[in-house]
């Protein structure tokens, strides 16, 4: 992979932390729907299934941000 410079690392970064803002934002989501006696469990599933895709974009924007040590 090619070296980021830094605007786009700066980019990369922003988009990080905007990513793991939504991802707090859904855990505090999920677990208000947890302990509501009246929990939709459809919307439950589904704030879950798009917390875990974000967790999966997190991932691959902070490999994107690591260097690449065999460079």
């Amino acid at each position: 992979m090619d070296e980021l410079d830094e605007p786009a690392r700066a980019a990369l970064r922003a988009q990080l932390e905007e990513l793991r803002l939504e991802h707090r934002a859904l855990d505090s989501a999920i677990d208000r729907l947890v302990h509501d006696p009246h929990m939709d469990q459809l919307e439950l599933r589904r704030l879950k299934k798009r917390k875990l895709q974000i967790k999966d974009v997190i991932a691959r924007v902070e490999s994107r941000l690591i260097p690449d040590l065999h460079a």
